[in-house]
C-alpha cells in the first residue's frame, strides 16, 4: 500500500491546525476537504480516520517515536522531520505499512518503535492511554476504580446514532428507507428515538435528511428531552440551546404544539437552529439571543419546563471530539463548574410553580453533575426536589457520558 504524497503533506498540515492553531479537529479536517475538492470518497475517508486516531493517540504516538521520553511535547518545537517520524510511527502504530518520505531513514524509525514499544507497558497510565497527567489525576479523583474503564472506553471510536424525527416518520420507516438509500442502520433497544450506523456513511447527503427524516445525535443525548416530559401545548424553555439538536427533539416529543423558546449567548447557532427547525418542519421554536440578563428576567416564572444542558467540560465526549483533551485544563474545569452554578440558580427562576427543570450535561465528572445538582438543593430545599437522575457512562452503555437530573418546583 502506497500513500499519496500530497494526503502525507496535508495530514501534517491538518494536525499543525488542530494543535498550533487549536482548531477543532472536524473545522481542520473540513478546511482540508476544501482545499481539496477532488479527493475521492476512499482518501477522505483515510484522512479523516487518521487525523481523529493521530488526535487521539498524540501522547502514545510521540512515546512510541523515541522522540520524546513521556510523550510530552511542545507543538511549537516540533520540526519537520519529527513531524514526518510521528505520521510514520502512527502509522505502524494501526499496524499500517509505514509512509514513505523522501528524507527520512523509515527503517530507523521502526526499530526505534519496536524498542519503545516494548516499553509502553512501563510507561504511566497517562501514556497508555494518551491524555494529560493532570487531566488523568482529575479523573481518578472524581470516579476512583471507575475511571480506567472510562478512560479505556473514552478511547473507542464513537459510533454514529440518529435520531428519528418522528413528526414525520416512525423509526421503523426510517430504517427501511435508509436501507433503500444504502445506509444500514440497527435500532437502539432503549432509547426509543434512536438508530445506530452500521457502518460509518455521510448520511447528509441522504434524502432522507433533506426531507428532515431526521436528525445526527448520540443516543445518551436522546435520553434528556423525554427526562423533562414535555407535553403538547406546554411552554418550554431550552436555556442553552446552541444549534438546537435537543429543542427538535422537544418539538417532536410536543408533537409541534405549544412554544419552545430557544435560548443562546451565540447567535450563529441560533441561525443554524432556524435551517434546521425548517427543515424538521417544526414551527413552534422561537429563538432568543441573550445579550444581557434583561431577557431572563422578563420570563420568570413563565415555563413549565425549562432545559439545562450546561457548558461542560466535554469529558463525556472525548472519543467523538478527542482533541479536548488537550485543550481542557483544571482551571477551566473550574470556571466551568462556576459557570453551570450560575446558570442552575439564575435560570431556575423561569419555571412556574409545580414546573419542571432538567440539568443536563456530557460530563462524565460528578463535580459538574451530582455535586452541582446538591449543592443547589441544599441552597434552594424550600423550593425544588430532585425527582429523577439519569447517568450515562461509556463503559456501561457504549454511548457518550452524559448526566441529566430531572428537578421539580415546589
Amino acid at each position: 500500500m502506497k500513500y499519496h504524497h500530497h494526503l502525507l503533506v496535508e495530514l501534517i498540515a491538518t494536525l499543525e491546525r488542530i494543535f498550533l492553531d487549536r482548531s477543532h479537529a472536524d473545522k481542520a479536517i473540513e478546511k482540508s476537504f476544501k482545499e481539496h475538492p477532488r479527493w475521492g470518497a476512499r482518501d477522505r475517508k483515510f484522512f479523516a480516520e487518521n487525523i481523529y486516531d493521530f488526535v487521539r493517540w498524540w501522547r502514545k504516538i510521540w512515546f512510541l517515536t523515541g522522540e520524546f521520553p513521556e510523550g510530552n511535547v511542545d507543538p511549537e518545537k516540533i520540526t519537520p522531520e519529527q513531524w514526518e517520524i510521528f505520521v510514520v510511527t502512527g502509522f505502524l502504530m494501526k499496524d499500517l505499512p509505514p509512509a514513505e518520505f523522501e528524507a527520512l531513514d523509515t527503517e530507523q524509525v521502526i526499530e526505534r518503535y519496536q524498542k519503545q514499544n516494548k516499553k509502553l507497558k512501563e510507561a504511566s497510565r497517562a501514556v497508555r492511554q494518551s491524555l494529560p497527567d493532570e487531566l488523568d489525576a482529575y479523573g481518578s479523583a472524581q470516579l476512583k476504580e471507575d475511571w480506567p474503564a472510562i478512560l479505556s472506553a473514552l478511547n473507542q471510536k464513537a459510533k454514529t446514532y440518529l435520531r428519528v424525527n418522528t413528526l414525520k416518520i416512525d423509526r421503523d420507516s426510517l430504517q427501511a428507507k435508509l436501507k433503500e438509500e444504502g445506509v444500514e442502520t440497527v435500532p437502539v433497544p432503549d432509547v426509543p428515538s434512536a438508530l445506530m450506523l452500521v457502518e460509518r456513511k455521510n448520511v447528509f447527503v441522504t434524502k432522507s435528511f433533506h426531507e428532515g427524516l431526521f436528525e445526527l445525535q448520540d443516543a445518551a443525548s436522546q435520553m434528556v428531552a423525554p427526562l423533562l416530559n414535555p407535553q403538547p401545548g406546554e411552554r418550554i424553555f431550552d436555556a442553552c440551546a446552541g444549534g438546537g439538536g435537543k429543542s427538535l427533539h422537544l418539538a417532536a416529543l410536543m408533537k409541534n404544539k405549544g412554544k419552545i423558546l430557544a435560548f443562546d449567548i451565540h447567535e450563529w447557532k441560533l441561525k443554524e437552529l432556524k435551517l434546521r427547525a425548517r427543515r424538521n418542519s417544526v414551527d413552534i421554536v422561537e429563538t432568543r439571543w441573550i445579550d444581557s440578563t434583561k431577557v431572563i428576567k422578563r420570563l420568570e416564572g413563565q415555563a413549565d419546563g425549562v432545559l439545562l444542558d450546561v457548558p461542560c467540560s466535554g469529558s463525556g465526549v472525548l472519543k467523538r471530539n478527542p482533541d479536548a483533551k488537550w485543550k481542557l485544563n483544571i482551571p477551566e474545569i473550574e470556571k466551568l463548574k462556576e459557570t453551570q452554578k450560575q446558570i442552575l440558580q439564575s435560570y431556575s427562576s423561569l419555571v412556574k410553580s409545580k414546573g419542571r427543570l432538567v440539568y443536563a450535561t456530557c460530563s462524565v465528572f460528578p463535580d459538574e453533575n451530582q455535586q452541582q445538582v446538591q449543592k443547589f438543593l441544599e441552597n434552594n430545599s424550600q423550593m425544588w426536589r430532585l425527582e429523577k437522575e439519569i447517568v450515562v457512562l461509556p463503559h456501561i452503555q457504549n454511548y457518550d457520558g452524559f448526566y441529566a437530573a430531572l428537578l421539580v418546583k415546589i
